[in-house]
């Protein structure tokens, strides 16, 4: 439903997004993630036709971004972190002009216009002018704009934001709701809420994506955490000779104790073999478990790594 192939946007001198590929599939919920100004919303805007890209290609359901903007319109529904709404009108008023505006055929609006005032629970502020509401309900009318002429996709970005608790627990549900029937790329800062709705995510920093994968197996890879009193370079030395261990990450040491994050093959769990070889050397045990990494670990590493100039492979899975 999306594609992306080495995707440029230039800014004068800054590079937003630099060369990207990805894909979406027909019925993926995608989490598309990255620290601020990392080119989230600038590939978003490329992909909802709001502006060129200076390079590269991107298809939304089949349609040219550039050369058939027209399309690419008909069968996307966008919510923007900002919502741009006409606040002297009211919801259903607003709701309704804009399902004319989208091409919704005169016999069909009313049915649509019910739908989304049903599915994104603004029924009950229908007649209220729009400025009036909360950012909350704001959100709503927003994405019920959004979907007013049934797209095949949503681009949502930040649906959440300024929401309070309740509200957002609300959002979420109708997005995992409306996963159900569409297709949806999904960007955001809150990192649970990915967990909650999305069945992949995609990383970007620095304008390149760093890291893509499915949360099924970003759940699965594990860590071992190791403190020992004793000298870190011998210390990680005599870990790195173990059979099946495949990286020895260092932290800093702190009186005297050096920390290690160890990662092993086929995620085996090497910690009896660890403990041997670390108190054969005369060194004190302080720590040693496994730990599973979180999607905040994968963030941060891959956000750091990228910030470093570290070269990482994306894991590209559909």
């Amino acid at each position: 439903m999306i594609q992306v192939d080495r995707l440029v946007k230039i800014f004068g001198s800054v590079v937003a997004v630099d060369g990207i590929s990805f894909g979406v599939a027909k019925g993926e919920i995608v989490g598309f993630l990255g620290p601020n100004g990392a080119g989230k919303s600038t590939t978003m805007r490329v992909l909802t036709c709001f502006i060129p890209p200076t390079g590269g290609a991107a298809r939304v359901a089949g349609f040219d971004v550039v050369r058939e903007s027209l399309e690419v319109r008909r069968h996307i529904g966008y919510l923007p972190e900002n919502v741009p709404l006409y606040p002297e009108m009211r919801v259903r008023e607003y709701i309704d002009f804009r399902a004319k505006l989208k091409g919704v055929p005169r016999k069909n609006r009313p049915q649509k216009v019910e739908y989304v005032l049903d599915r994104c629970r603004v029924r009950d502020v229908e007649r209220k002018l729009i400025g009036t509401l909360s950012k909350g309900y704001r959100q709503r009318v927003g994405l019920a704009e959004a979907m007013v002429h049934d797209p095949e996709i949503l681009i949502l970005d930040e649906p959440t934001v300024g929401l309070d608790p309740i509200q957002i627990r609300e959002t979420r549900k109708l997005i995992q709701e409306l996963g159900e029937h569409h297709t949806i790329l999904l960007s955001t800062h809150i990192l649970p809420e990915v967990e909650m709705i999305c069945e992949r995510v995609i990383i970007i920093a620095g304008g390149r994506i760093v890291l893509t994968d499915r949360l099924d197996n970003l759940r699965t890879d594990t860590v071992i955490m190791l403190e020992v009193r004793g000298p870190q370079q011998k210390v990680r030395g005599v870990i790195e000779t173990i059979d099946g261990v495949a990286r020895v990450d260092t932290r800093d040491v702190q009186d005297g104790i050096a920390a290690f994050d160890i990662r092993t093959r086929n995620e085996q769990d090497l910690r009896e073999t660890i403990s041997q070889r670390v108190t054969q050397n005369g060194w004190t045990i302080r720590r040693l478990d496994l730990r599973r990494r979180t999607l905040e670990d994968h963030f941060i590493d891959a956000a750091l790594g990228a910030r470093q100039g570290e070269e990482r492979v994306p894991v590209m899975q559909a």
